[in-house]
């Protein structure tokens, strides 16, 4: 009878942390984001699209050098674990306040949003209770982080062309699952918590995280972490979809009970009470999930780079894609670098080399001679670019583009991660000349060194 008992219990141990959960490789959900404009221009024809051309232009990275990296990166992504108050001034955390009281701002149909609609949105924010709860939380599937606590968008003019639909303000960023959170407080209906992670901060669901406890804490952080280095897996309980994951996202290992030689990746669930608990999945297909950090060979950096190709701008992470900096953040993050959500803190993350101000033929020779195949950034105020090599004597660039400015003040839109020159459609006779990227670009970003 005590065997009996002991049995049953320990299924019942292998059922909370082993359940029936696996990995797949998958699609993302099709949405009105990819019935966005898609054009086209010279450089998409003119220049090699396979990250994989340039790839033999890098230099591998010592991976003594990565790990230093990694255990970098460690510290910063538990961070949020470490914070007992918001560590940003209240005026900064209210900036969408003074965005929607200070101008007009639409919905997606195009009408004024009124007062009465936005106040209501101000008021739900609750910031009276600000740091009133000082939970440590963690998220439970990829989420959207909103900058007020509504599902609801608001944009610049819509009716005006390169506003409207994707730019909605009301996006922040994204998290992936397994974010570490620290929590403020929670809105005045309950539903959204607003959160800091190791990256960004703002409004979540809180039907997309859960609550851990100092136990919870040590088992998750327990020193050896994989990272998805396919884009758009798909996690599910037996048929049963749990959420999308994306390229970039972190599991804690943990050795499979069954075979010592495989490991299982470890996960948060929101439990009874929203309380988390770990669970654990395997992947059906090896190659999917791998040990962090990988590798900064030429091979790696030119896959993963490719996993990016072509996926629809998504501003601030919108609809599960990506804008220009969450591109950049999230190819890093399996060779162990950490940066930070958008391209002005980006541009912070690394040595700094100053092109501002060059004439163009003279900053292209620079970025040639300075930057680091699949290893540097480009900056501009608004954009990050990841810079691949030389094509012909022209700087290569991978990022994702809403598009080129042309002289009219529109753009020609391109709405996706692309790889172009710095002078995306020089072709066009409207292209605005004082715009393009090679006039524009402030400086040379490598990440990882000072």
């Amino acid at each position: 009878m005590i065997k009996r008992i002991l049995i049953i219990s320990i299924l019942m141990l292998q059922t909370t942390l082993y359940g029936d959960y696996m990995l797949v490789a998958g699609k993302r959900a099709k949405s009105q984001i990819d019935r966005m404009p898609k054009g086209k221009i010279a450089d998409m024809k003119q220049i090699p699209q396979n990250p994989a051309y340039y790839a033999k232009q890098m230099k591998s990275v010592s991976y003594k050098k990565q790990l230093e990296w990694d255990r970098e990166y460690n510290q910063k992504y538990f961070y949020p674990w470490r914070l007992r108050k918001m560590d940003k001034p209240l005026k900064e955390m209210q900036w969408p306040f003074r965005s929607l009281t200070k101008k007009k701002m639409y919905n997606k149909k195009g009408a004024v949003i009124p007062a009465t609609v936005y106040n209501s949105w101000i008021n739900n924010a609750n910031f009276s209770e600000l740091d009133s709860v000082h939970q440590k939380g963690i998220t439970t599937k990829h989420v959207n982080v909103r900058a007020l606590p509504t599902t609801s968008a608001f944009y610049h003019n819509p009716n005006k062309v390169g506003e409207g639909f994707p730019i909605d303000y009301n996006q922040n960023s994204s998290y992936h699952m397994n974010t570490p959170l620290y929590i403020s407080h929670y809105s005045s209906d309950r539903r959204w918590a607003y959160v800091r992670g190791s990256t960004t901060y703002g409004w979540i669901q809180t039907s997309g995280m859960a609550v851990v406890n100092s136990s919870f804490i040590k088992r998750f952080k327990n020193g050896k972490y994989a990272v998805v280095v396919k884009d758009n897996l798909k996690l599910y309980k037996g048929k049963r979809y749990i959420s999308l994951v994306k390229l970039g996202t972190i599991f804690p290992m943990a050795k499979d009970p069954k075979n010592s030689k495989k490991s299982r990746f470890l996960f948060a669930v929101r439990g009874k009470g929203g309380k988390a608990y770990l669970q654990s999945t395997t992947t059906k297909q090896r190659g999917l999930v791998i040990k962090k950090p990988i590798a900064m060979t030429a091979h790696n950096a030119a896959k993963i780079a490719k996993e990016f190709y072509g996926e629809p701008y998504g501003w601030g992470g919108l609809l599960q894609t990506r804008d220009c900096s969450s591109f950049t953040k999230d190819y890093f993050t399996p060779f162990g670098i950490f940066l930070r959500r958008n391209s002005s803190k980006q541009a912070k993350d690394g040595n700094y080399c100053n092109i501002r101000g060059l004439p163009k033929s003279k900053k292209k020779r620079s970025i040639i001679s300075k930057a680091k195949p699949f290893r540097s950034m480009l900056y501009v105020p608004g954009h990050i670019v990841l810079y691949l090599g030389q094509y012909k004597g022209e700087p290569v660039i991978m990022h994702t583009y809403w598009g080129a400015r042309l002289k009219d003040g529109s753009k020609k839109i391109l709405g996706r991660t692309v790889i172009t020159t710095t002078e995306p459609g020089k072709e066009l006779s409207n292209i605005k000349e004082r715009s393009k990227l090679a006039n524009t670009l402030k400086a040379i970003i490598t990440p990882g060194e000072k």
